[in-house]
């Protein structure tokens, strides 16, 4: 079923392509950190978050909704790219965190419940949203 899907994928695709409709790649990314001490400001002892969950929702210029799911990578980045034909490309977009799987990073910081953009560039470019910040349920006492 997946091979098939792909193959009629690839189809389209060159159909499109065939047909004279110009394709259009977008990319979204960001990054995912653990604010140990809880206190607005990256310092040493914070640090990156690996396997953290991202939704990114988009609406496209011809109005169909599409829905990403993405997890951060070694380095807490997260990146969603999508190639389409340029009169479905990307409209305006929200990316909000999901889940933290960290022990004890789970807490969302205030101001990282999500980001709403307007997606206004050309094909091969890429939009970074602004980092999302998790916090320790519990301080650790070396920073109070």
């Amino acid at each position: 079923m997946e091979k098939q899907k792909t193959v009629t994928g690839l189809i389209l695709l060159l159909l499109s392509f065939a047909l004279g409709v110009s394709a259009w790649t977008g990319e979204i990314h960001g990054r995912v950190v653990c604010d140990v001490c809880g206190d607005s400001s990256l310092g040493p002892e914070d640090h990156v978050l690996e396997g953290a969950e991202v939704a990114v929702l988009c609406i496209t210029k011809s109005g169909e909704v599409l829905n990403y799911q993405a997890f951060t990578d070694a380095k807490g980045i997260y990146t969603v790219a999508e190639t389409m034909p340029e009169s479905d490309r990307w409209d305006a977009c929200l990316a909000r965190p999901i889940s933290s799987f960290h022990e004890h990073c789970t807490q969302l910081g205030e101001g990282s419940m999500g980001v709403k953009f307007s997606y206004k560039h050309p094909s091969g470019y890429s939009h970074t949203v602004r980092t999302f910040v998790y916090r320790p349920v519990s301080v650790p006492t070396y920073c109070i």
